[in-house]
């Protein structure tokens, strides 16, 4: 399948209008883990400018904002510009695009995303967009999912659905390349021209009650995982909502599952020079 950047681009729009509504209530619960550590990275403190791209309905620049910091945030999605909005007015944010940010040269001291960047069609080339925005010595900082070895919830899904349905069912768009490795992050960081660059995993847990949360939260706060649940037969999905119950069950601490979640955390500097 070639890849079509405008296509993963109506793909991926299209997805997060949908899930916006639902969001807050489903998949938040699995970023929010990660968003301490990101702000961590660039350092977070009063009176830095911070942009967060791709941020949902804000709740990374929000956290920002509650340290001191003055924060901003830019999403292509308007339905999720508008819960960013009404959650946290007092934080601006902009519809726009990561990849053509509506901002100046050295704006902003720390830019970050949260699991943001691998939903853009060119993820180098809005890595790059970081580095303009950012002033001489500014950091970047970002999560994206780790590879489901490292990353137990999807592969209880993506194992579930290779023994009972069909993983090629979804027919979405090719991503831009793999992004879920620390030295895909390290490379793409170097191509960008950051220096002192870092990647590690991040480890979290994601509480649910059973598969059938799981599947259900997936597929209301994701894009690309909610297209493959969508694109099972429902006979199959039957199945494998009873497979990711069997195998999660390790996981289980009294009434509810503890599910291990795994993202790769990856920074780097702007350039003094």
């Amino acid at each position: 399948m070639s890849f079509e950047p405008e296509a993963v681009r109506a793909f991926e729009h299209s997805g997060w209008q949908r899930a916006a509504a639902s969001y807050q209530d489903t998949f938040a619960r699995a970023t929010a883990p990660f968003i301490a550590p990101l702000l961590a990275a660039v350092g977070i403190a009063s009176g830095l400018r911070l942009l967060d791209v791709a941020c949902g309905p804000g709740y990374a620049a929000a956290a920002a904002a509650s340290r001191g910091a003055a924060a901003e945030g830019l999403d292509f999605s308007a339905a999720m510009v508008r819960m960013a909005g009404a959650l946290h007015p007092q934080i601006t944010v902009t519809e726009g695009d990561a990849e053509d940010l509506p901002y100046p040269g050295g704006a902003f001291g720390a830019v970050v995303s949260n699991f943001g960047l691998h939903h853009v069609p060119r993820p180098g080339i809005a890595l790059t967009e970081f580095a303009r925005v950012l002033a001489p010595g500014g950091r970047a900082a970002f999560t994206v999912w780790a590879a489901p070895a490292e990353n137990v919830a999807w592969s209880l899904v993506f194992d579930a659905i290779a023994r009972h349905g069909d993983r090629a069912a979804a027919r979405t768009p090719a991503p831009g390349g793999s992004f879920n490795k620390p030295e895909d992050c390290l490379r793409a960081l170097g191509e960008a021209g950051f220096a002192d660059i870092s990647a590690e995993i991040v480890r979290a847990e994601w509480p649910l009650p059973d598969a059938q949360a799981l599947i259900a939260a997936l597929s209301a706060g994701t894009v690309r995982m909610a297209a493959l649940i969508a694109a099972q037969e429902p006979s199959a999905l039957t199945q494998i909502v009873a497979d990711i119950d069997r195998s999660a069950e390790r996981y289980r601490h009294g009434d509810s599952l503890a599910i291990p979640i795994a993202a790769v955390l990856a920074r780097g500097q702007k350039p003094r020079d």
